[in-house]
């Protein structure tokens, strides 16, 4: 569906530039999926309740949430109240100009707002619709709520989290949200393709439970021919070693040299070439065999260098390492810099907000940050629905006087 360009404030050179899409969701999975599809150069009309917005306008830390600056870029906001017949119609005017729609809400609700993928495509046979919920949309859970927290538990990840003698514990991050929208973003590029070949479009149902479970491995195999199960290893894997974060004089880092070539490079980088042909340590199975003693031996020998120093050495002897880095190093980080991993986003708030940039790299059609989250709630109402609705003021006015948007 080829665009009028309605907004030109900064070249769009992003692949899905000709795409249009409505999302519906809020918090965390549809709007992050949302966000990649907007990197990409897609025109993404965000939907937000007339009144409160999305709750990720308050999330975050300090005087003004950051996240929404991130998450809401390159998206044009729009509110309806989709509570109310007014609001649903206004929508679903929007939904018959695009060419996909993303939500995720409790499944049932847009059925029960009259918006199921029935009546949408009805009109707008093309339309894709992309539902990302906690169990997906048929099962016997499917009408559960559903956070990240609970997918990642059911779908295994949090039993393997955090150290085998406390509790499991979880990233600092919704990796459930996260991956679930990859995974929705992923269906809906390859339903496209599907759509130029046959002119349907068709619903990507992902749920967070099943997108954690794509990542886990070799755990269900493991069990049902072993009947072995994965326990908590803390910061290394069990039976892979050496492979660790080891503690410097003045900071921590990873090395992972588990491959006997890379194993025997760390003993000469460690001057202590004896070790790799230690019977300990001779081989894959035996270092996995004695990974707590290789990992002290290790240990001990960082414990008392500077991390830097230890980086140097890994890097002349060509070992897999790096520091643990926090949002600081990253700043300074000279790798980051060249490749623009952060940048520069001037924002209503502030001349220089640093971000995370687009990813990945395209060699002919990069997607960039054109804008981040608008601060005002319903900053594109007037743009949006005067110019693909055809609204005029006065009519706005009356939508807003009735709360409808």
């Amino acid at each position: 569906m080829k665009l009028s360009n309605e907004k030109k404030d900064n070249e769009n050179t992003g692949p899905l530039n000709d795409i249009r899409v409505i999302e519906l969701g809020q918090l965390i999975a549809g709007p992050f999926c949302g966000q990649l599809m907007a990197d990409m150069g897609a025109d993404v009309i965000k939907v937000e309740p007339p009144g409160s917005g999305d709750p990720m306008r308050l999330w975050g830390r300090g005087d003004f949430p950051l996240w929404w600056s991130v998450c809401a870029r390159n998206k044009r906001c729009v509110t309806a109240n989709l509570r109310e017949l007014d609001g649903q119609e206004l929508v679903k005017k929007l939904i018959l100009q695009a060419d996909m729609v993303v939500e995720n809400f409790r499944p049932g609700t847009l059925e029960k707002w009259g918006m199921s993928y029935e009546e949408l495509s009805a009109k707008n046979p093309g339309l894709i619709m992309i539902r990302v919920s906690g169990y997906g949309q048929t099962g016997p859970y499917s009408k559960r709520a559903g956070y990240a927290s609970v997918g990642e538990a059911i779908g295994g990840m949090r039993y393997l989290c955090g150290e085998p003698d406390r509790k499991p514990s979880r990233a600092g991050l919704s990796l459930g949200d996260s991956l679930a929208a990859t995974y929705a973003c992923m269906g809906a590029l390859a339903a496209l393709h599907h759509r130029e070949k046959t002119g349907q479009g068709q619903v990507i149902d992902a749920s967070i439970y099943e997108s954690v479970l794509t990542v886990m491995e070799a755990t269900i195999p493991e069990y049902t021919v072993s009947n072995y199960i994965r326990k908590r290893s803390g910061s290394k894997l069990p039976n892979i070693a050496p492979s660790n974060i080891y503690e410097c004089e003045n900071g921590s880092i990873v090395i992972g040299a588990n491959q006997d070539t890379i194993f025997k490079r760390l003993c000469d980088a460690m001057e202590q070439p004896e070790l790799a042909s230690d019977e300990r340590f001779v081989d894959h199975v035996s270092r996995g065999e004695y990974q707590d003693t290789l990992d002290q031996i290790i240990n001990d020998w960082c414990s008392v260098r500077d991390v830097n120093e230890v980086e140097a050495r890994m890097l002349k002897y060509s070992i897999p390492s790096g520091k643990v880095y926090r949002a600081p190093e990253m700043l300074d980080d000279p790798h980051f810099i060249e490749r623009e991993a952060i940048v520069d986003v001037p924002s209503e708030r502030w001349k220089h907000l640093k971000m995370q940039n687009v990813f990945p790299k395209m060699s002919k059609s990069q997607g960039q940050i054109r804008w981040p989250g608008a601060e005002k709630l319903g900053a594109h109402n007037d743009e949006v629905f005067g110019s693909m609705l055809k609204l005029t003021k006065d009519q706005l006015n009356e939508l807003k006087k009735k709360s409808i948007i």
